[in-house]
């Protein structure tokens, strides 16, 4: 596993975390930098994947609303939830992965993660948000 899917999954773990206990995400991201617990610490990209996510949040959870209309973003499950996310954070903010890789990645941890339709369901989502929306370019200073 590469570093950077690993920094993914950790990524994901961490967006996961703060949803399940109700905790808002920049409070979750602190506690994590400040104490790893028994993991090693918060890998450098999975703190940009977060801090993107949370910078961005509004314009991303408008964009998979749009992308699959027949869903509501509140009822998906978690885990397709914030890997969705975090790959249209790496497709439209993200100038260094490439929207197959953004793509390939998402769906390869919904594979590992989550149900037997949503790597399909992911694929789908994240196709057309790579298709639809531009590229808006790395995040702003």
């Amino acid at each position: 596993m590469s570093a950077r899917t690993k920094a993914r999954k950790r990524a994901l773990d961490l967006l996961f975390e703060a949803e399940q206990r109700k905790m808002p995400l920049a409070q979750a991201l602190e506690e994590r930098l400040v104490n790893s617990g028994r993991e090693t610490p918060l890998p450098p990209y999975s703190q940009e994947i977060v801090r993107g996510v949370l910078a961005r949040r509004r314009e991303i959870d408008a964009l998979i609303i749009d992308a699959a209309p027949d869903w509501d973003i509140d009822r998906m499950p978690a885990v397709d939830r914030n890997l969705l996310r975090i790959g249209a954070w790496e497709l439209l903010f993200n100038d260094e992965v490439a929207p197959a890789v953004a793509i390939d990645e998402a769906v390869s941890l919904a594979s590992d993660l989550s149900t037997d339709d949503s790597p399909r369901f992911i694929n789908g989502v994240l196709g057309r948000i790579a298709r639809e929306a531009p590229a808006m370019g790395s995040e702003p200073a």
